[in-house]
């Protein structure tokens, strides 16, 4: 199963400029996806991060990473999450960068569900570029009702 942007946009609450999944090109429900993200000079980051040699900054490789984590759980459900719930970060184990991440880059992230209890979830991710690693960690995350 894949997803276009349209698909994702009915998902997850982000939006430009902090929306960072362009397409899902897999997903096995309740296993495994695997997402793109496009990275073009145009992103607001980049003017300051920075100016003379522009990198994506690591804390956004690993949300775009939870992004995506966030729409395999979201698949999971199988019927649609209510509308008064949020999905939050509660932990990030183990990263590691490994390569920068530049304008003209696809970064190719791959999250797989490790367990879900009590609404906390936690997932293996690791993000690459033209087939090479550029970070790998542990996330651990929560949806939770708005009140």
């Amino acid at each position: 199963m894949s997803m276009d942007i349209h698909e994702i946009l009915k998902k997850l609450p982000h939006r430009y400029p902090f929306l960072l999944v362009d397409r899902v090109l897999e997903l096995e429900a309740g296993v495994r996806i695997k997402a793109l993200k496009n990275v073009t000079i145009n992103e607001p980051f980049f003017g300051g991060h920075f100016p003379e040699r522009p990198v994506m900054p690591g804390v956004l490789m690993l949300e775009a990473m939870a992004q995506t984590a966030a729409l395999l759980t979201f698949a999971s459900a199988g019927e649609a999450l209510p509308e008064n719930v949020l999905y939050y970060f509660v932990g990030i184990d183990g990263a590691r960068f490994k390569r920068p991440v530049e304008p003209g880059d696809q970064l190719v992230m791959e999250a797989e569900l490790l367990r879900a209890k009590s609404r906390i979830y936690k997932y293996k991710v690791r993000a690459t570029v033209e087939g090479e690693l550029a970070v790998e960690a542990e996330l651990m995350c929560t949806v939770r009702d708005l009140a």
